[in-house]
């Protein structure tokens, strides 16, 4: 294993190829006779609660926001799609570099309240007595002949 293995997340967090798990087996799907024996799906697991390689001004964010998908402060990604093992492990990597990603990502900007303009409430109460002129139209009277 060497550097290329380490997962990076973004530019605050790489995680060295030592702190994932992985298991292997046996995956569905395509492989036709191969698919029996060939241990191809990938179960990548990482700690982000132990983790060296999480800043701990990131942490508690990226608990908070994989609260569902943790285990004892632990997330798993799966990938079981291809063939090869080779690819599920490539798959499963990124699939885990971007679910840590966007759980890192910093809150969206709160939005400034905005009230509407003097034109558009008069075109608003105009447009209105329009709609109300044209229903009162409408009740003609009639004369019962």
């Amino acid at each position: 294993m060497d550097v290329r293995d380490d997962v990076v997340v973004n530019a605050r967090i790489t995680i060295p190829v030592g702190e994932l798990r992985e298991r292997f087996s046996r995956s569905s799907g395509p492989g036709g006779q191969g698919v029996n024996t060939t241990d191809s799906r990938v179960e990548l697991s990482f700690d982000v609660a132990r983790s060296a390689s999480v800043p701990e001004s990131l942490r508690q964010r990226m608990l908070d926001r994989l609260g569902s998908r943790l285990v004892d402060g632990v997330v798993t990604v799966v990938a079981s799609e291809h063939r090869a093992q080779l690819a599920n492990r490539e798959a499963a990597r990124e699939r885990l570099a971007a679910l840590l990603a966007e759980a890192a990502a910093p809150p969206p900007r709160k939005r400034k309240p905005t009230k509407p303009s003097k034109g558009a409430k008069e075109r608003r109460l105009a447009a209105k007595k329009q709609r109300g002129r044209i229903k009162r139209d409408r009740r003609g009277g009639f004369d019962g002949d």
